[in-house]
């Protein structure tokens, strides 16, 4: 389904989507909220809202399409191809080339969350700005992955914040009402609205163009307290790892200064599993690297 809001006064078309991937509820949520709040005989321009663009994973809890591909590597699409190849060009061509601007919504993987956060692509003044303006903890200038909607919407001109935040098949409050009261502002900045809620977060923006998982050591319990939001510098014992009689067997140790902005939640550990998605924020003259996607970190 897709719900639109014309304005009864001329202005951009913007699109909203969430749940690209099944399991990534919360957008849902988010966008009910942003339509509950904005009225067409108020609106300057028309709002294309897509609360579940992938319903097939949406009905069955499941991050991937019946043909077990990923959406969000499927774009543009074609309207010969694959299910997935299906709905990407459904969706492209009748929402995404429609618009002028749009905000995806994401969450973590499962047994995963993530702190609230923008990512944007690099050198685009136009998606810094508007990334600056729905002011989130966190802005993660990163590379466009091959066959994703933000690449593949770059690529015809249509720029694309892509939200993330809280984790899978549930509801994080406060990630929510970040992602809805940015959203408002950006709508406000653009002309759209004229009363979006102002940004009563204390600390200001954090910017970074690299990331990096901290992986696990050795296999065994993890044992942990920092959480996502919590900075951390080079060095700290950011968790230990110990066996199930309680012997300590090895830490993880913080490789770079930065700030978390998403955690495993999962106790039980094998040697290699990303724990720990740090944001660098000591940054100066290097280029923005791609960032992997939830399910290329395993």
């Amino acid at each position: 389904p897709v719900h639109i809001v014309h304005g009864a006064k001329n202005g951009p078309t913007i699109f909203i989507s969430g749940v690209i991937h099944g399991d990534e509820i919360q957008g849902v949520e988010i966008i009910r909220r942003i339509l509950n709040f904005v009225h067409a005989d108020q609106l300057s321009g028309t709002l294309l809202a897509v609360p579940i663009v992938n319903s097939f994973g949406f009905l069955n809890q499941s991050r991937y399409l019946p043909d077990r591909r990923d959406l969000n590597r499927s774009f543009p699409g074609s309207d010969r191809g694959s299910l997935a190849s299906l709905l990407a060009d459904l969706f492209f061509r009748e929402v995404v080339r429609r618009s002028d601007f749009g905000i995806d919504f994401h969450t973590a993987a499962l047994h995963r969350s993530n702190l609230p956060q923008l990512r944007i692509s690099p050198k685009r003044e136009q998606l810094e700005a508007l990334a600056e303006v729905f002011a989130p903890p966190v802005i993660l200038v990163a590379k466009e992955r091959e066959g994703s909607l933000r690449q593949s919407a770059a690529e015809v001109g249509v720029p694309v914040l892509l939200y993330e935040g809280g984790e899978a098949l549930r509801f994080d409050e406060k990630a929510i009402v970040m992602a809805v009261n940015g959203t408002l502002r950006v709508l406000q900045h653009l002309k759209m609205i004229e009363v979006a809620p102002e940004n009563d977060v204390a600390s200001p923006t954090m910017k970074s163009v690299s990331s990096s998982w901290l992986r696990a050591p050795e296999g065994g319990i993890l044992h942990s307290q920092f959480q996502a939001g919590d900075i951390l510098a080079t060095g700290d014992v950011v968790g230990v790892i110990s066996d199930p009689l309680g012997n300590e067997n090895a830490k993880v140790i913080a490789e770079d200064d930065g700030i978390i902005i998403g955690r495993t939640h999962l106790p039980v550990v094998n040697r290699g599993d990303a724990l720990f998605h740090v944001a660098k924020i000591k940054i100066e003259d290097h280029e923005a690297q791609s960032t992997p996607d939830e399910d290329e970190i395993i």
